[in-house]
């Protein structure tokens, strides 16, 4: 049985990061799509697909650049900006694609406290 995200049994920082990446599983990630009131469909998935299959291949996030190149191949170049990106993860691509891709808080982020 995966372990449920309300009954606290993952281990998560102070602001929901996921303390271990290989906690990570599609239903939690909807799990913490919905927490970060949002429902994870269409590019917004695929975009955060795109961010565990980074960190699979190279044991780290990708930056925006690479996410912004992964969106330009995918759906064209007027699709394949800032402001766009934003457009679908509001708070930002590190802390609402970052966290629900199950990443740990980015170092940029921890960095700026």
């Amino acid at each position: 049985m995966q372990p449920s995200i309300t009954q606290n049994s993952i281990p998560r920082d102070n602001e929901g990061y996921l303390l271990n990446p290989e906690d990570w599983s599609e239903a939690l990630a909807e799990a913490l799509a919905l927490e970060a009131e949002f429902e994870l469909v269409g590019e917004q998935r695929a975009i955060v697909w795109f961010v565990r299959d980074y960190f699979e291949q190279h044991a780290s996030v990708p930056e925006a650049r690479k996410v912004l190149k992964f969106m330009k191949e995918s759906w064209g170049a007027e699709k394949a900006t800032r402001k766009y990106l934003y457009k679908l993860f509001p708070k930002g691509y590190a802390q609402q694609a970052c966290k629900v891709a199950g990443m740990r808080k980015p170092l940029k982020l921890m960095l700026d406290l």
